[in-house]
């Protein structure tokens, strides 16, 4: 995720970062330049229409239609950052939930192992959600430790989730917490569980592909017809028109597709491999 300062805004007027829509969009505005040119030349220079006057009126359709596709757009972009944030607010979630799973340990624990197992397995939940979330291979080194197997192959955050449970019932046969404290820090836990189904639920539930294919078609037939329209009133001031109006409605489709699946390692995606090592380092304070 881009860290930047929201008041030098002038700035980024001038800046292009390797997420930039410019970039991506590149090969497609110098393709429909070219077609604006050639449809401008044809309607002007070939067959001398630029004086009909009943022509003209064709950009009252695109008036009406811009309408209709930002209205779509802003319900499109809307969604995207719910998404997003709904994601954001999960791991805000984990982090406190993490923290107070570890003040609550700190304070009933008397053993120094035992806090030193939740002090490595606490943050470690976070770590594996973050590769899981990503798609990622996660390192086998605290299962070896102590001597758990793995399955690759199973829903490794379950089994870490499953870890913790098998350790505080151990501590609560063993009458180290009494049932009273194992109620008490069994919020935490099970919250663990809940904050990843609601992450798989934002990552393995994309927009509904009819909408999206929908969008997409409407802007590049919108974008693709006004030279039709601009070019008897534009003449060849309708080509940086058309690149201008492409520019801005394809951006905003290309920013929704980015920032409606957070869990990844683009540049606008959620920090959750930054906010696991902060986990980390809160956890190492309290135990």
């Amino acid at each position: 995720m881009i860290s930047y300062n929201p008041k030098e805004w002038f700035t980024f007027i001038f800046r292009f970062h390797k997420a930039d829509t410019f970039r991506t969009l590149l090969p497609l505005i110098i393709g429909i330049s070219i077609y604006s040119v050639i449809i401008v030349y044809f309607f002007q220079d070939y067959l001398h229409l630029a004086d009909n006057h009943h022509l003209k009126n064709i950009t009252i359709m695109h008036s009406m239609l811009g309408f209709v596709i930002s209205l779509l757009l802003v319900f499109r972009t809307n969604t995207a950052y719910d998404r997003w944030w709904e994601g954001r607010k999960q791991w805000g979630s984990l982090v406190n939930n993490s923290r107070n799973l570890a003040l609550k340990l700190s304070a009933i624990l008397v053993e120094k192992e035992d806090k030193t197992f939740f002090k490595k397995i606490i943050p470690y939940y976070a770590n594996v959600l973050n590769l899981h979330l990503k798609n990622q291979s996660i390192s086998q080194e605290l299962f070896d430790e102590y001597n758990i197997n793995i399955d690759h192959k199973k829903h490794r955050p379950n089994q870490v989730a499953k870890l913790l449970f098998k350790k505080i019932n151990e501590l609560y046969l063993t009458k180290k917490i009494t049932g009273e404290q194992l109620l008490f820090i069994n919020i935490e836990i099970v919250s663990f569980t809940d904050i990843c189904g609601a992450c798989e639920r934002i990552k393995n539930t994309p927009i509904p592909f009819s909408y999206s294919v929908f969008l997409k078609k409407f802007i590049f037939f919108y974008v693709m017809t006004l030279p039709l329209g601009y070019a008897f009133v534009l003449g060849y001031y309708t080509i940086p028109v058309v690149i201008f109006i492409f520019y801005v409605l394809a951006s905003l489709e290309l920013i929704a597709e980015e920032i409606e699946e957070p869990f990844g390692n683009d540049e606008n995606d959620l920090p959750t491999e930054r906010i696991a090592e902060n986990i980390k380092k809160n956890i190492d304070e309290i135990l």
